[in-house]
């Protein structure tokens, strides 16, 4: 029994866009594309180069045109949003900062925040730190 190329081209559709499901960005899904364009060309009877060369120039023009579009509408974040709101911002220790005894609690505006010293200096009580960088849900800081 032969197997009709064109439903090879399907199964190999299909394995990509599966795919597609378990990675990140749309890398994958536009091989999915191709093949599915090719088992098309395959069913209209075209020869299995030419179904080869769909499959190669849909992948690449879509692959292309998506990482302008993702160009085009992926901004940088500008600075004062999400956790680099925080940056530079000056605190007031509530709990010992002890990197070593994984101690140490802040409070920012009206936030308590969990706190590591960024040299593993043990900071006391009602110290002023800032801000230095913020790793998870800990406040990384430096005494002032």
């Amino acid at each position: 029994m032969e197997l009709d190329i064109w439903i090879v081209w399907m199964i190999l559709a299909a394995f990509f866009i599966i795919a597609e499901i378990f990675t990140a960005g749309f890398f994958i899904l536009w091989f999915g594309v191709g093949a599915a364009a090719a088992g098309g060309m395959a069913l209209l009877g075209v020869g299995f180069a030419w179904q080869l060369l769909v499959f190669i120039i849909v992948s690449l023009a879509l692959f292309l045109a998506s990482r302008k579009f993702a160009e085009r509408v992926t901004h940088e974040q500008p600075p004062g949003i999400g956790a680099d709101r925080f940056l530079e911002q000056e605190c007031v220790v509530l709990e010992e900062i002890d990197n070593t005894k994984n101690t140490g609690r802040v409070r920012l505006k009206m936030e308590e925040w969990r706190a590591k010293s960024e040299d593993d200096s043990v900071i006391p009580v009602l110290s002023k730190v800032k801000v230095v960088r913020v790793d998870g849900t800990h406040l990384i800081v430096k005494s002032l």
